[in-house]
């Protein structure tokens, strides 16, 4: 960031914090004893999902010490998670574990929302990309985040800045909001139509219905800085609950044509499911980008019968009898896995009924459809703003 618009200064994210500190080394729990716990695991690049953070048992002088208070930012310090950061925006009873870094920012010298929106940036991304080191894992420290450059505007400017922005995350939200109700609503309803009339239906071998198989191998030496999207476990495990993600590696164009016209790649309706290590997590392919895949870590469903829809499928992976299932026909110890070949084992049911199979497969299409549309609608919302963000960041674009 260069080049800085009148009345804006250069300074520092430690510069403008009025201190930084590691956070709390303690066992999490499960039993709702003391304040939420919140880990490394928690944060994904500003979303934290508080409903699923376990609690802690502390004592009161660590309470205080730790508590997590509006307006902290909080940023993972190593891993994979390095640079994942969180801006705490309501009151919760929360303290931060080790791996974490609280900078508790000076509200005279910046608003935190303000700042929340640059770490979402990609100036934030290049930076922790600029000082990540160490061991395979890698890693920073608070020394190191606390050199982030900052270009400040004054206090309401950043509020305005931050307000702008903040109303494409409502709306994002939003949407978010009604494709979780939307979830929810087609898998209430799948399991009363599994629950009534079990004469209802027949079984067939998951091998009879659909196609499962894997994509081809790309090494590691084919991995570029940017082309066509390459996802593993990971970014399918993300993009199962979220529209967007941070993509890590890509292919080239070149190769993937080669594939696809040798082969094939996922389309519209393929569905992929995790693998290795976090089994079972279903993800639907929603739209016509491109993209490819790890071989191993995900098996491809493709080419659907007509006693199946990709709908169906998908929602039947995700009820907890057949993630039990999944989890029975694993292989390994360490780290468990799944073989195509005992996927094709799995028994999947059939409504015998062509008449409330359509009725069924119909309400399904219509659910799901409305989830896309809105996905869709959040890649939009969320384009404009990221293309906006850099712009008001920098002065580049100025508000009143």
């Amino acid at each position: 960031m260069s080049g800085l618009p009148d009345g804006w200064v250069e300074t520092t994210l430690g510069d403008v914090s009025i201190k930084k500190q590691y956070g709390y080394t303690e066992s999490a729990s499960l039993e709702k004893v003391g304040p939420k716990f919140l880990r490394i695991t928690d944060i994904q690049y500003d979303f934290i999902n508080w409903t699923a953070v376990p609690y802690c048992p502390i004592t009161d002088s660590n309470y205080l010490k730790y508590k997590l208070e509006v307006g902290d930012v909080v940023i993972a310090r190593t891993g994979n998670s390095t640079g994942a950061t969180a801006t705490i925006k309501d009151n919760v009873d929360a303290v931060f574990a080790s791996y974490l870094i609280r900078f508790k920012i000076n509200p005279i010298k910046v608003h935190y929302n303000y700042i929340d929106f640059l770490l979402r940036s990609f100036y934030w991304r290049s930076f922790v990309k600029s000082i990540k080191s160490g061991s395979a894992q890698g890693g920073a420290n608070a020394n190191d985040f606390a050199e982030f450059p900052i270009n400040l505007p004054s206090l309401n400017e950043q509020k305005t800045i931050a307000n702008i922005l903040s109303s494409f995350d409502e709306k994002i939200e939003l949407l978010r909001e009604q494709n979780e109700t939307l979830e929810t609503l087609a898998q209430t309803i799948f399991k009363e139509w599994m629950s009534k009339n079990h004469d209802d239906w027949s079984y067939k071998k998951l091998s009879d219905v659909l196609e499962i198989t894997s994509s081809k191998r790309i090494f590691y030496n084919e991995y570029v800085g940017d082309g066509i999207p390459f996802y593993r476990s990971k970014e399918i495990i993300e993009l199962s609950t979220k529209p967007t993600i941070s993509t890590e590696l890509f292919i080239t164009k070149e190769r993937f044509s080669e594939i696809k016209n040798k082969f094939s790649v996922p389309i519209r309706g393929d569905i992929l499911l995790t693998s290795v290590g976090t089994l079972g997590v279903p993800f639907q392919v929603r739209t016509d980008d491109n993209f490819y895949f790890k071989d191993g870590n995900l098996t491809w469903f493709k080419s659907f019968s007509d006693d199946v829809s990709s709908d169906f499928v998908y929602c039947w992976l995700k009820l907890k009898t057949t993630q039990n299932q999944l989890d029975m026909i694993s292989i390994g110890s360490t780290q468990k896995a799944l073989t195509i070949k005992s996927l094709k084992t799995l028994q999947i049911p059939i409504l015998k009924n062509e008449q409330k199979r359509k009725q069924l497969y119909d309400f399904l299409k219509i659910n799901i459809t409305k989830i896309n549309h809105n996905y869709s609608q959040i890649q939009s919302l969320t384009k404009t703003r990221d293309t906006l963000l850099p712009k008001l960041m920098s002065g580049q674009v100025r508000v009143n």
